[in-house]
């Protein structure tokens, strides 16, 4: 069966190499971008390089009004979504929590645990066979940092992260009975470019490999193929589990 995946934040990162890695299963893929319109396009010509459909619509997933209308365009273009990587999420600057400034926080919350939920509660509403829809799964992305706490950089990230794992464990027994499978990709620390926005010029992906068991950072496509297999037919018995890909971290 043709798969139509639906990827928040998929235009660059661990969202883009996700949608490379969809395509090449052969499944048709939605990329939902937030502002960087270049990014986006040109994700969507390797896709469509590789021989599947693919579109890319804008969206701020922290408002409920857009991500309604994200996956009304996703389902108009290509056709229902069966598939959901809820992967869009933001980070700040390094520095202990008591110097964070609460409008920072609230941005982030704003994004990446009520956008997160909101984007989970469309999927819920929309992918049930009950509902109308397909069946399918769900892959939430969250982050090592959510058992780690990152103390002294970004505890309210990792805080959000903690919440996509609770929302990964209740919607999973949630949607179990509805043939909607929830899980969750904990990655470690990946070469991509929100440690620039974290940690500025400091070389942070040169000074965490010798901390991470397997002595090297992780690439974006080495979460893509996690992500993928909790999408497949392969993960069919999988639900509610969430799976570090972290290098032993």
């Amino acid at each position: 069966m043709t798969r139509h995946i639906l990827i928040t934040g998929g235009s660059r990162g661990i969202g883009a190499a996700t949608a490379v890695a969809c395509a090449s299963r052969g499944w048709n893929v939605t990329v939902n971008y937030a502002a960087d319109a270049a990014a986006a396009a040109a994700t969507v010509a390797v896709l469509e390089a590789a021989g599947v459909r693919a579109q890319a619509i804008r969206g701020d997933m922290a408002r409920a009004d857009e991500i309604a209308a994200l996956w009304d365009a996703a389902e108009a273009g290509i056709g229902p979504v069966d598939g959901l990587v809820n992967n869009a999420g933001i980070v700040a600057p390094a520095m202990p929590l008591a110097e964070m400034d609460p409008a920072r926080i609230a941005a982030l919350i704003d994004l990446n645990v009520t956008g997160a939920l909101l984007v989970a509660r469309e999927g819920a509403r929309r992918m049930p066979a009950a509902r109308g829809g397909q069946g399918g799964a769900m892959v939430n992305i969250s982050s090592a940092a959510a058992r780690l706490g990152s103390a002294n950089t970004f505890v309210d990230y990792a805080a959000s992260k903690g919440a996509i794992d609770t929302l990964t464990i209740g919607l999973a027994q949630e949607l179990a009975p509805l043939g909607v499978r929830v899980n969750a990709v904990r990655p470690g620390i990946i070469a991509t470019e929100i440690h620039k926005v974290s940690h500025g010029d400091e070389d942070r992906l040169g000074a965490s490999a010798p901390m991470i068991p397997l002595r090297r950072v992780g690439e974006p496509s080495e979460i893509a193929e996690a992500v993928c297999w909790l999408l497949s037919d392969a993960a069919s018995y999988a639900t509610g589990a969430i799976l570090d890909v972290a290098g032993g971290r």
